[in-house]
């Protein structure tokens, strides 16, 4: 066996941790009825299941140009998810969207946002 068979399957083996990891993630999606914990958890399979894929295929091909840029694509990803998912949730928080989904009544979440900014 050589260094670059070695390599290749160690790439695949982050690779699929990293899918195991999706895998888990979409799993407590389905689970968690709450609009903030889904929140929660897709955050965690953006950051932890792609990210891990994507060290996986950067291991897979070695130091090359390509791999600079894969890398730089999860240093921006580590970057903008925790972030986005963030104002996302904010702003239903301020728009007044109930974290309990059975006692939400059929008003309209915007009701009181001009108050709450």
């Amino acid at each position: 066996m050589t260094i670059a068979e070695i390599i290749t399957i160690i790439g695949d083996i982050v690779i699929g941790i990293g899918t195991l990891c999706i895998l888990i993630g979409i799993i407590g999606f389905v689970k968690y009825k709450n609009f903030y914990t889904r929140i929660l958890v897709t955050t965690k399979i953006e950051t932890v299941g792609v990210i891990t894929i994507i060290i996986g295929v950067a291991i897979k091909h070695g130091v090359s140009f390509f791999s600079f840029k894969v890398l730089l694509l999860m240093i921006m990803m580590m970057i903008i998810n925790p972030l986005v998912s963030h104002v996302i949730a904010r702003c239903a928080y301020l728009c007044g969207y109930k974290t309990d989904t059975k006692k939400q009544d059929k008003e309209s979440p915007a009701k009181n946002s001009e108050e709450k900014l």
